[in-house]
């Protein structure tokens, strides 16, 4: 059963919500426009405000039905945990875009909000923060991402939540990368 759950998890994660609904209904495929990305930042930017916050809600759901889906089917923290991260695995390398993908964050978003509600509102507190201090979405998700493991810890969640906050962090930064660098040079673009 939980091999079923994660194939099924990490499946509704690849799903490429952003190239499916930009071509659908903005006649854009966003691979070829703005950072490339599939995500609801790049849609954000490229399709506008509306198509950036129909991406990321459905990038969202698709961490909340995986956790879901393992609660109702195994029940476990453990199983509740890997289901989520292999969504976010799933959202990073699609096997529907030749292994390539989005960031996991707001897919990640989704993940939290079921596992740690509590934990989500201070995350999304510091992103949002974060947004608007500098206008950076990379910053913000980036910054979200390692604060995600340590308020774990500091509020003694548990164990399979912890290591799930660092896996998930791990994903989020690395696929980061090329903000990353883009930031030391002064070329990330803001929002």
């Amino acid at each position: 059963m939980m091999a079923a759950v994660l194939v099924a998890s990490f499946l509704l994660g690849s799903i490429p919500n952003g190239l499916i609904f930009g071509k659908l209904f903005w006649k854009k495929d966003l691979r070829r426009y703005g950072s490339g990305n599939v995500g609801a930042t790049n849609a954000w930017r490229v399709l506008g405000k509306k198509a950036g916050l129909l991406i990321f809600l459905l990038d969202f759901l698709k961490g909340e039905l995986s956790v879901i889906l393992a609660h109702l089917a195994i029940g476990t923290p453990q199983a509740m945990m890997l289901a989520g991260l292999f969504a976010i695995i799933g959202h990073a390398i699609s096997p529907f875009l030749k292994f390539h993908g989005g960031k996991g964050v707001a897919t990640g978003l989704g993940v939290i909000t079921i596992l740690m509600p509590s934990i989500t509102a201070l995350v999304l507190l510091a992103w949002v923060i974060i947004v608007l201090t500098t206008r950076y979405v990379s910053l913000a998700s980036i910054a979200a991402a390692v604060l995600l493991p340590i308020l774990t810890l500091i509020l003694h969640e548990e164990r399979a939540y912890v290591i799930f906050g660092v896996l998930a962090a791990v994903v989020v930064i690395l696929r980061h990368h090329d903000n990353i660098l883009r930031m030391r040079k002064g070329r990330e673009n803001k929002i």
